[in-house]
């Protein structure tokens, strides 16, 4: 079959054969030529040039990554795979020409496929299923208009602003950071382009990049960035040093760009980078400081020391990291990174810690359950580990909000609690333990107040934890105070300049206050950073809604990956078209197919409807079902259109929160 410019090379190992031939007919049904190569003996000099030739003129290349793939350590797919990475080199960085999609539970993070599949977008597509949206991406970036970033369709990894899941919302505090740097790394190359995109680079200030996996163990992943994330802990506690946090700096793992750049896109003066190497009972750390003006080191060092002198070892790194930038180290009472470490001084337990993170970061199911038992071998081994106790509360909290429901999610609550309180009895002022009750008063208990007591604590426990910020501001934002959940975000983004969720969230902040110019600056830097995430299309329909216009928002309904925020972009989007016949099918599509898990964006599309007794029916519908939307109530741009009915001060007092001033209806 002759290929032309515009095809898809299809490369697969030969045990995935029906589900790319799947993905094949879907293609081909939407007018796409594909090369799908379905020789049963492969060989062959003429076959080899074909093959060569096809990958060399096709217009995108579709490896389908599995865990037959990662098994087979041999095959010609590696062959096809590492033709396709050399050719990819030579193209634009703007160009989409890789489009990598998964067909089983294969993670994103499989060491047995090419670095640079690793650093472009990844889409799912379970047993070859293939959906029309997928059909549609690559019809688009096949079109002669300029090619965008493709988009996946997944659903997004965190709780994101006006948009909860399920009876309650995807939890704001979590534990840990997320590991996203696959997903975002799409999207950091045009970051630039953004207005005030760049952070302006502070003379005392350094990201730790990630320490590379040197231990030939794929499966030591977790130890390497355990360390890593010590290293941030440690720095942080220094004043007057800012340190940029976990999430914007693992983004450039793998990275092949240079220190300057990546200083300049994290606006930050030094980059500590280097490997880690375990073997057996010894561990090997080399470090070295990078100055991102000139890329010049600073300082280097190599270290061999026992595994038993770990916590010994990550001391001297970072007292020689503090000298080498002429920092003062802190008071011994407050020593580098004893918080995150058993008192017992267990590596046993701190290696449970450190996997129970790894697994936790996946944010699926299983991974949480497997989190969970890490974090609960730990305070097992040591019994007094507060940290662990903590870490273990937000994974059931975690478990419960979002993945299950009714006594299930009841018993995850309690576990929640428990491991909470022991936290707090071993450890009163542990920031992160008042973080994990925060998470449980705001999005279990729906206790407000309580909420932001714990949050400001851990903000005061932990000022330079961003994240400590930004979740003191999610909890502000609910309670109407919105010019501070503002400030606390923007000052959360100093220490995370990357991270793209948090601008979501501050879209929302602007939209609720109708600063729509600022709204959409920060979606878009959003939208930058990562233009598959879910919710953040959604976002963007929001401020067009707002700015009353219909084609814009439905435009960016449709760009929203399929399912329920989709759904929920599109129904609230059409209600301001022309098309009556239109709005009321979205509508209907919204009630019917997500009714259990949007009741809030349900009685938010019937305020757009002006139907003040439907959206406070579903309003109380969403109560009944503790639905996390509710924490948004305050700043809500069409909720807030009924802010002087009655019902809605009644809504307010019924769910605990209060009502704003100017408000009628007070008792």
């Amino acid at each position: 079959m002759a290929v032309g410019s515009h095809a898809v090379f299809l490369s697969y190992a030969s045990q995935d054969a029906e589900a790319a031939q799947k993905i094949a007919e879907a293609l081909r049904a939407g007018g796409i030529e594909v090369f799908l190569d379905q020789s049963e003996l492969r060989g062959g000099d003429a076959w080899d040039q074909t093959i060569r030739k096809q990958i060399k003129t096709c217009a995108l290349f579709v490896p389908v990554i599995s865990h037959a793939t990662h098994d087979r350590r041999e095959g010609y797919f590696r062959l096809e795979w590492k033709l396709a990475v050399d050719r990819s080199h030579l193209m634009d960085a703007q160009l989409t020409f890789l489009l990598p999609v998964v067909i089983d539970d294969t993670r994103d993070d499989d060491e047995r496929v090419p670095d640079r599949f690793r650093e472009v977008q990844w889409t799912r597509l379970p047993a070859g299923e293939t959906p029309p949206a997928f059909v549609e991406r690559v019809q688009r970036l096949l079109s002669p208009e300029p090619a965008t970033t493709a988009r996946a369709s997944v659903p997004p990894r965190e709780h994101a602003p006006a948009s909860s899941r399920a009876k309650r919302a995807l939890p704001v505090v979590i534990a840990g950071v997320i590991t996203v740097a696959l997903t975002l790394a799409l999207g950091i190359f045009g970051l630039e382009r953004l207005r005030g995109a760049k952070p302006s680079v502070q003379g005392e200030s350094i990201a730790v990049l990630p320490l590379a996996n040197e231990s030939g163990d794929a499966s030591q992943q977790y130890f390497s960035d355990g360390i890593s994330e010590d290293l941030i802990t440690a720095l942080s506690q220094f004043p007057g040093l800012k340190v940029i946090g976990r999430s914007s700096s693992f983004l450039f793992r793998n990275s092949k760009e240079d220190s300057r750049s990546i200083g300049a896109k994290l606006g930050v003066a030094h980059l500590l980078e280097g490997s880690v190497r375990r073997s057996g009972d010894v561990v090997r750390v080399s470090a070295e400081l990078i100055n991102t003006t000139d890329g010049s080191t600073q300082w280097s060092e190599r270290y061999d020391r026992p595994y038993r002198d770990l916590f010994a070892l990550q001391d001297e790194i970072t007292r020689a990291v503090a000298g080498a930038l002429k920092a003062k180290l802190l008071r011994a009472e407050h020593g580098a990174t004893e918080s995150d470490r058993p008192p017992g001084g267990s590596l046993e337990a701190y290696n449970a810690l450190l996997q129970g993170r790894y697994y936790y970061g996946h944010v699926t199911e299983a991974d949480t359950r497997k989190a969970i038992e890490f974090f609960t071998h730990a305070t097992e081994v040591d019994p007094g580990y507060a940290l662990a106790w903590s870490e273990l509360s937000r994974a059931w909290a975690n478990l419960g909000t979002i993945w299950l429901e009714g006594a299930p999610a009841q018993d995850a609550d309690g576990k929640a609690r428990r491991a909470v309180d022991r936290a707090l009895a071993l450890s009163p002022e542990l920031a992160a333990a008042h973080a994990a009750r925060a998470y449980l008063l705001m999005d279990v208990d729906f206790d407000w107040r309580g909420a932001e007591a714990e949050s400001r604590r851990a903000v005061e426990l932990a000022p330079n934890d961003g994240y400590a910020r930004f979740n003191l501001g999610v909890q502000l934002a609910a309670l109407g105070e919105v010019e501070q959940a503002i400030a606390l975000t923007r000052q959360a983004l100093t220490t995370e300049p990357l991270r793209a969720n948090w601008y979501n969230w501050l879209a929302a902040y602007f939209g609720g206050l109708n600063r729509l110019d600022e709204a959409e600056q920060a979606i878009q830097r959003a939208l930058a950073l990562q233009p598959a995430a879910g919710s953040f299309h959604q976002q963007l329909a929001i401020l067009e809604i707002q700015r009353g216009n219909a084609e814009a928002a439905i435009a960016a309904a449709r760009q929203e990956p399929p399912g329920v925020w989709r759904d929920d972009a599109l129904a609230l989007a059409q209600q301001i078209g022309a098309d009556r016949s239109a709005a009321d099918a979205a509508l209907k599509t919204l009630i019917d197919k997500d009714a259990g898990v949007s009741a809030f964006q349900i009685a938010e599309v019937y305020a757009l409807r002006n139907d003040a007794k439907e959206t406070f029916a579903w309003l109380d519908r969403a109560w009944s079902y503790r639905d996390g939307g509710i924490t948004t109530l305050l700043y809500d741009p069409f909720i807030l259109r009924y802010k002087d009915d009655p019902r809605f001060a009644a809504f307010c007092q019924k769910v605990g929160l209060p009502v704003p001033t100017g408000v009628t209806g007070r008792t």
